[in-house]
């Protein structure tokens, strides 16, 4: 096997939202390990994800076509673009998949008129907010209404237990 795959960004089919779902969870064991967490949040279901306005891009092998190995889902809600989640199979991690598609996602809400792109992450958590400065975000404060509904559930799911969280922003 190469060490790096070639991957193709594009946006995702409806097939594609339950590999997203799987894609997440295999992701989010590396918080569940890094945290010890017992009770972490399940990941987004392909309807859940459906039911939301906004987009997702999937990363998938270009030698191997459906081999969807990484997504971003972009929600836009109050005239706002907010990268909701950026997630990449583990085996295929630190091959520059998620920068691709933090750049794809950030070009499309260009694209759709957006000229910023927010995102709520850990701030010290290596793959979370020194990652997302490399890409170009730098820590912000909420000031839609949505924005406020995230810290609200953040709260309510106590994830500052585990880090401090802190919303990030770019140019789109």
């Amino acid at each position: 096997m190469t060490d790096t795959l070639r991957v193709a960004i594009r946006p995702a089919r409806e097939s594609d939202l339950a590999i997203a779902e799987e894609i997440e969870a295999e992701a989010d064991a590396l918080f569940i390990e890094l945290f010890g967490a017992t009770d972490w949040p399940p990941p987004a279901s392909a309807s859940e994800r459906t039911a939301l306005p906004g987009f997702v891009l999937v990363a998938e092998g270009v030698e191997t076509p459906h081999d969807v190995v990484g997504f971003a889902h972009v929600l836009e809600i109050d005239g706002q673009a907010h990268l909701e989640q950026l997630s990449v199979l583990p085996q295929h991690g630190r091959r520059g998949y998620g920068r691709m598609l933090v750049a794809a996602a950030k070009a499309e809400a260009q694209r759709r008129g957006y000229r910023s792109i927010t995102l709520r992450t850990y701030r010290d958590v290596a793959w979370n907010g020194p990652f997302y400065a490399t890409c170009g975000f730098h820590e912000s404060v909420p000031s839609t209404p949505f924005l406020h509904r995230l810290v609200e559930v953040e709260s309510r799911l106590d994830l500052n237990r585990y880090g401090p969280r802190v919303q990030m922003t770019a140019v789109a």
